[in-house]
């Protein structure tokens, strides 16, 4: 075998002795990629023989990034080993053909690995040079103060502070509105008094008709509540002709009188009445 007298810049503790090969790991890593020892000869199960020994001897020493390196490399090295172990003729078989380009990918991740490894050197070397510099602490030199602009706020002391004041005054939190939460409330007997006024002299209406003077949603739900309680009270029909079409109402009832309508949905409960019942029914 050729010797050859290259070696990398930086080597690890750990040497490898195996075959007509003797020196530290990255030489060996060094001489596989520039193709100058053959993987196929290289014996990868001495080799870890000795980086176990070789861990061993370190005893509670061993560091785990040289560790962590090896196995890394190790994997990479077999994999393409067993790569290489293919014929170098001509390739028929897709599978050979993928193994073949397996092997250049795995040959390139060795390559690869090599790279990191330089450039994390030349970093540890940037932050040791790094660490030895100190920034200046002293003023700019006249000639290049004189070449910065004027800076001309337009303010004077108290409007400055005013400013200040405004952008470093806490914010105001947000709130939620409850104005729904004490939203008017609507009568349904009251609206029931509306309608059958309306009715008994127009004697048929639409709702639309019947709700056009209505100023908001509630107003609405409570005229159509009390025109279901006339329904149930047998004074008004509903009739719709198409699906979603306006809803025409007919007076039926007696053109005089009072009409007598529940008053379920106008009666306030008390708060601490209502807890109590509720309490009750679970006791």
């Amino acid at each position: 075998m050729t010797t050859v007298s290259e070696a990398p810049e930086e080597t690890s503790g750990f040497s490898v002795r195996v075959g007509d090969f003797e020196g530290p790991f990255d030489l060996l890593l060094s001489l596989i990629s520039k193709h100058k020892l053959e993987v196929t000869e290289l014996a990868l199960h001495l080799v870890t023989d000795e980086f176990i020994t070789y861990i061993r001897d370190q005893g509670n020493d061993w560091e785990l990034d040289e560790a962590s390196s090896f196995l890394v490399v190790a994997a990479t090295l077999l994999d393409l080993k067993a790569a290489r172990l293919l014929p170098s003729g001509e390739v028929e078989d897709e599978e050979d053909l993928a193994l073949l380009e397996a092997r250049d990918l795995l040959f390139a991740r060795l390559l690869q690995y090599r790279a990191f490894k330089e450039v994390a050197a030349l970093f540890a070397q940037g932050m040791v040079q790094a660490a030895r510099r100190v920034p200046r602490t002293v003023a700019m030199e006249p000639h290049f103060a004189a070449l910065l602009p004027v800076v001309l706020l337009g303010l004077g002391p108290d409007q400055f502070a005013a400013l200040a004041g405004r952008a470093l005054a806490p914010k105001t939190p947000d709130e939620v509105s409850i104005v729904h939460l004490h939203a008017p409330k609507v009568n349904v007997r009251e609206q029931a008094v509306i309608i059958v006024e309306r009715l008994r002299r127009q004697r048929t209406s639409t709702f639309r008709a019947l709700v056009h003077d209505c100023d908001s949603t509630l107003l609405v739900v409570g005229r159509f509540l009390a025109l279901l309680e006339l329904y149930r009270e047998q004074v008004v029909l509903f009739e719709q002709i198409t699906p979603l079409g306006d809803l025409t109402i007919r007076w039926v009832g007696s053109d005089s009188g009072d009409i007598d309508v529940t008053d379920e949905f106008d009666v306030e409960r008390d708060v601490d009445q209502a807890e109590e019942e509720r309490q009750g029914s679970h006791g």
